[in-house]
């Protein structure tokens, strides 16, 4: 396959649907449940990990992929014949992913030349600019196009989530449980943000509902044009009603649903929404 392949790793939360569509290559970091080691999204599914979650009385621990595995995504796509590749990855002051990949792109070098960018994102932001990368490859861009289009990206994206509880937090040692419990009595719902590549608190709503109408007030007070978005499902029983907040400002069957996998899934919790867009 001529042209430019697009890899990145299993904390994007893209549906396979659309790494098989697109060809996008994806390396897989690590989940560790105590003394047993899983592959993210190969050993087990979003729907399974956050079961296990539930039963488990601490967080698991993620561990990024070794340079080895992403040589061999590198290799693979030399070997079908790509003229180079784009690997775009989770932010890296949340991860040593991108440092993996970078040590990969100098064992492969006499192969071929890869480019690797830091999204200073997560979950489905890191999806969006992959995406944004992949069209500008399906344009027939040239490997410096690729890495431009998907650096560009990383300016114009945009993450917010709300938590449906702040347990994982708490278990993670992030917040102390006094102030898990006051945050528990008074219904907070905490709203983080993806800002300058790291998770931050953002808002902090009263209510459930005040927490998802604040996401779509997000999208609705932004001076640009929301040119793609996602949303992304932590296992939420109220989806479904998110969405129908959201179609008013933003056309359901343009919206890509994501299922929030282990990456932040383990800090963020059961119960997570979030949205991630792209600004013109």
């Amino acid at each position: 396959m001529a042209g430019i392949r697009i890899v990145t790793d299993s904390s994007c939360d893209l549906p396979p649907a659309l790494c098989e569509q697109h060809g996008i290559g994806v390396v897989s970091l690590t989940i560790r449940f105590g003394e047993e080691e899983l592959v993210d999204r190969v050993d087990f599914t979003p729907a399974q990990f956050w079961e296990r979650c539930a039963a488990s009385p601490v967080l698991p621990e993620t561990a990024a992929p070794s340079p080895g595995a992403f040589e061999a995504a590198f290799r693979a796509a030399a070997d079908a014949g790509a003229d180079g590749v784009v690997c775009v990855n989770i932010s890296s002051k949340l991860s040593a992913t991108s440092q993996a990949a970078e040590a990969a792109a100098l064992l492969v070098a006499d192969a071929i030349p890869v480019r690797v960018v830091d999204s200073e994102s997560v979950t489905m932001g890191l999806g969006m600019i992959v995406l944004a990368a992949v069209r500008s490859a399906e344009a027939g861009g040239t490997l410096d196009d690729v890495a431009g289009a998907a650096r560009a990206a990383a300016t114009r994206c945009r993450v917010f989530g709300t938590l449906d509880t702040l347990e994982n937090l708490k278990k993670g040692g992030r917040i102390g449980g006094a102030k898990a419990l006051v945050a528990s009595l008074l219904s907070i719902k905490p709203v983080i943000v993806v800002e300058n590549g790291k998770v931050e608190e953002g808002a902090k709503p009263r209510t459930r509902s005040r927490a998802m109408k604040y996401l779509v007030e997000r999208i609705t007070s932004e001076p640009g044009t929301i040119e793609h978005l996602a949303v992304m499902n932590g296992g939420a029983p109220d989806i479904e009603a998110f969405l129908d907040l959201l179609a008013p400002v933003f056309p359901r069957d343009q919206i890509v649903l994501a299922d929030l996998g282990a990456v932040i899934g383990a800090h963020s919790g059961l119960g997570t929404i979030g949205i991630a867009y792209l600004v013109a």
